[in-house]
């Protein structure tokens, strides 16, 4: 809180200044911008919630956020150095989303059969989140989207261990029944393994979905790529917490 204070009062614009906020203050408006990011309401409800407009929510989420990023921003350790000396487990995971028209089907994931954009996840093998990608459309598979993301060059150095979605990456993979044949018992062995320790990654992802992911190492997405999907933005009726009116 005094980091957030301390950016809006050496800012010589602010998008919102501390003394102007009548409706609510400084504090509650922080949990405003944190319930919001947490939760994913729909703006009118956190507006109930809070007491206040649908116009004072959109506001401070717009003047806020950035705010508290950059309050937060310093406190992100390097995920190369938070997985020096550890296996990297990797996956893919799909983030739900309105099936916008003006995306035709490149979000729409044949998989999950549901619309949404494609994240790649990073975590130890004791299930500490280690790094989360910028999203992808998710009508592209797992192999795709880790290529498109920074995790090659990132965990370059480090021994990974993916799906068989991730066959042909160089990570660690469970080994594919040969075709026409019994897999072998060895190989059964071997899969029931990585199976196993891959399992961290899976409540890795559970808790970060939830927002509960208790010992992040790093909470940053990579820098945007030119190709990230820019959505056309729903009805005003049905605005969700990042959006403003």
């Amino acid at each position: 809180m005094v980091r957030v204070h301390q950016a809006l009062v050496e800012d010589p614009d602010p998008a919102v200044s501390p003394a102007r906020m009548w409706s609510l203050g400084l504090y509650r408006s922080v949990v405003l911008v944190l319930f919001l990011l947490r939760q994913n309401p729909v703006q009118e409800a956190a507006a109930e919630l809070f007491g206040v407009s649908q116009a004072t929510v959109s506001r401070r989420w717009t003047g806020l956020l950035p705010v508290v990023e950059k309050a937060l921003a310093g406190h992100v350790p390097d995920p190369v150095e938070a997985s020096a000396g550890r296996i990297v487990l990797i996956d893919g995971t799909l983030v739900t989303t309105w099936d916008w028209a003006s995306e035709g089907t490149a979000m729409f994931s044949g998989k999950h059969r549901e619309t949404g954009f494609n994240l790649q996840i990073a975590a130890t093998l004791s299930g500490d989140l280690l790094a989360v990608s910028e999203p992808v459309p998710g009508s592209r598979h797992d192999m795709y989207a880790w290529r498109q993301s920074h995790f090659p060059e990132t965990f370059a150095e480090r021994q990974s261990m993916g799906d068989l979605g991730y066959v042909g990456s160089g990570m660690l993979t469970a080994r594919r029944k040969p075709p026409g044949q019994q897999r072998p018992t060895g190989a059964k062995i071997y899969n029931r393994s990585i199976s196993s320790l891959r399992a961290a990654i899976e409540r890795a992802i559970a808790h970060l979905k939830t927002g509960r992911s208790s010992r992040p190492a790093t909470a940053a997405p990579w820098p945007s790529s030119p190709s990230s999907p820019k959505p056309s933005p729903p009805s005003p009726s049905t605005k969700r917490a990042g959006e403003t009116p």
